[in-house]
């Protein structure tokens, strides 16, 4: 396995190495470096404020040590619950309980067992490799952007209608910007932690990749994976102290409006409402709707489940329905559109009761050992993996976590978090 990755990263930094040496890209990274030093030395930075800004924030414990805590995915699941303007059934609240406890013994207790002899075992990453490989996917992203563009005729945040004729075949390699973002902040974090760069050269840098990920995502009409990179952004700075708590508080509720804004505009450009609708009614009837849907599938799956595995098997690339489009059919005979599940859909149509409580307490454990990683060692590239996996975990609150590309980031971290753990024991 190392000789596949160390091939593999050999052909991917030499691409990285021959891309930068180019004219265009030499280019580019010469005029953000002149960019990045006038903000270094400007002076209206002198004007934003401090590190210590709105510091009773940092007099709080439970924001300042635990606000990324894999439990914060039960807190966004129950506000989202909240927001819902029809209560769940009975069963389905049995349901969300019994899940909401597997998820805390997952998350909570399971990693108490694991890796306890202080970073013995943890497998660690060259700084050059994870670049590279962000590096490369952010190229591919682009490059698929153009394509997309290109098949529908037009910009789709400018022509709302077009964005449903973008075809998944072209849209979910755009969508490898976000792993791209994530290994390129985290590679940047790395600088900083080696005192290569300052940490105002760090955030400038997050920001620029930010800045690429709105330009991209955002001309599309998504705002799920933009929300996600601005998540990764987040995560990775506050972790590598590279961004404040009180940057984090208020980012969140920016992203929060940036939900409600892009929502309210997009439903008055498609007609859905009118402009005397309060913005709050599109966030409200959109987890009005998904938590209908997961009535309806609680309902289907009862205790042990109806499909057995098969959605979440169709996933796969060529399968003849998608995971999402297999929920429309089951719920309304209706294959021509996708209809998002939450997170444990998919659990309790594949599972029922009991393979919520499975499926929730496993990935319970996997973000609560990424989580004691990342905390025992302050590694760049493990608060880069924890953040995607904590980022999509947390979309998936809505969506599910049910699109291929998302389960081979899990895929992944479970089995560099297994070859860890089995080190650690080995040692």
């Amino acid at each position: 396995m190392s000789q596949i990755y160390s091939t593999l990263t050999s052909v991917i930094n030499k691409i990285s190495d021959e891309f930068h040496k180019s004219f265009l890209f030499s280019s580019i990274f010469s005029i953000l470096g002149f960019f990045e030093n006038q903000w270094d030395n400007s002076y209206l930075k002198r004007l934003y404020p401090s590190e210590n800004f709105l510091g009773f924030l940092n007099k709080n414990n439970i924001l300042k040590n635990h606000i990324f805590n894999p439990l914060v995915v039960l807190l966004v699941f129950a506000i989202f619950l909240i927001l819902s303007l029809n209560p769940p059934s009975t069963s389905l609240v049995l349901t969300l309980v019994i899940a909401f406890i597997g998820f805390f013994i997952g998350s909570a207790i399971i990693p108490r067992h694991f890796l306890n002899n202080s970073n013995k075992g943890i497998v660690y990453f060259s700084r050059r490799d994870i670049y590279s490989i962000g590096f490369c996917l952010l190229l591919v992203s682009i490059i698929f952007f153009f394509i997309c563009i290109a098949s529908v005729g037009g910009i789709p945040l400018l022509r709302p209608s077009i964005r449903y004729l973008l075809k998944p075949i072209f849209t979910m390699p755009v969508f490898l910007i976000i792993p791209a973002t994530c290994l390129i902040a985290s590679a940047y974090l790395k600088d900083f932690q080696d005192g290569k760069i300052t940490r105002s050269q760090a955030r400038f840098r997050f920001v620029i990749l930010l800045a690429i990920d709105c330009a991209f995502l955002l001309l599309l009409g998504y705002r799920t994976p933009l929300l996600a990179a601005f998540l990764i952004i987040i995560i990775i700075g506050f972790y590598g102290n590279i961004v404040s708590l009180w940057e984090v508080v208020v980012g969140a509720l920016i992203g929060v409006g940036a939900i409600i804004g892009i929502g309210y505009f997009r439903s008055l450009g498609e007609m859905t409402i009118t402009s005397s609708t309060n913005p709050f009614y599109t966030l409200q009837s959109r987890a009005d709707f998904t938590l209908h849907v997961l009535n309806l599938l609680d309902f289907i799956g009862g205790n042990f489940g109806l499909t057995h595995g098969h959605m979440l098997l169709s996933s796969m690339p060529g399968s003849d329905l998608g995971p999402r489009m297999m929920v429309g059919k089951l719920i309304a005979w209706r294959t021509e559109v996708t209809v998002t599940p939450t997170l444990i859909g998919q659990m309790v149509v594949d599972f029922g009761k009991v393979g919520v409580f499975v499926e929730m307490c496993l990935l319970g454990s996997i973000l609560g050992i990424g989580f004691k990683i990342m905390q025992k060692t302050k590694d760049f590239f493990y608060i880069g993996i924890y953040s995607l996996i904590l980022t999509y975990t947390i979309l998936g609150i809505e969506t599910g976590i049910l699109d291929i590309q998302v389960l081979l980031y899990f895929i992944i971290a479970i089995f560099i978090y297994i070859v860890c753990i089995r080190r650690s024991h080995s040692n």
